[in-house]
């Protein structure tokens, strides 16, 4: 049984890069226990879209700011809460690292493509962090 209103099951989360070209570089954070590595992620707040809401999340969970895609790369789900929790994922090309921001308990930091699906729990994510470069590559042709 769910423990939470709905819509907290409805997630978003950036993955956030920087570089023009491959081999792009993502930038992680570790979760609120420090215990593993994650991307920006969390509860789509009723007034905003999904993306804005993972721009919110990257500046508040990793202090980054920059240019959110408005497509979906991807989605994943995970469990939590007594409920299954649906995360649609965007991209963010970082353009500014913040040196305070509100959950700077956690640590963050750049790596490889390669690092960041190995550092990943989900699945799901790791396949969607797999196909970042083509992803940006079809998208900067627009």
């Amino acid at each position: 049984m769910q423990e939470k209103p709905d819509y907290y099951y409805n997630q978003s989360a950036v993955i956030p890069y920087r570089g023009d070209s491959s081999p792009y570089e993502i930038l992680m954070i570790t979760s609120r226990k420090k215990k593993r590595w994650v991307i920006p992620k969390g509860i789509i707040e009723p007034n905003l879209s999904a993306p804005d809401s993972a721009a919110k999340e990257a500046v508040e969970e990793a202090g980054l700011e920059g240019f959110v895609s408005d497509q979906s790369i991807g989605s994943y789900q995970y469990e939590k809460w007594g409920g299954t929790c649906k995360v649609q994922v965007y991209t963010m090309q970082v353009h500014k690292l913040l040196d305070e921001w509100l959950e700077s308990n956690r640590d963050r930091e750049w790596v490889n493509l390669e690092t960041a699906v190995s550092r990943v729990n989900e699945n799901q994510l790791k396949e969607i962090l797999r196909k970042l470069p083509a992803f940006l590559n079809a998208n900067q042709a627009d």
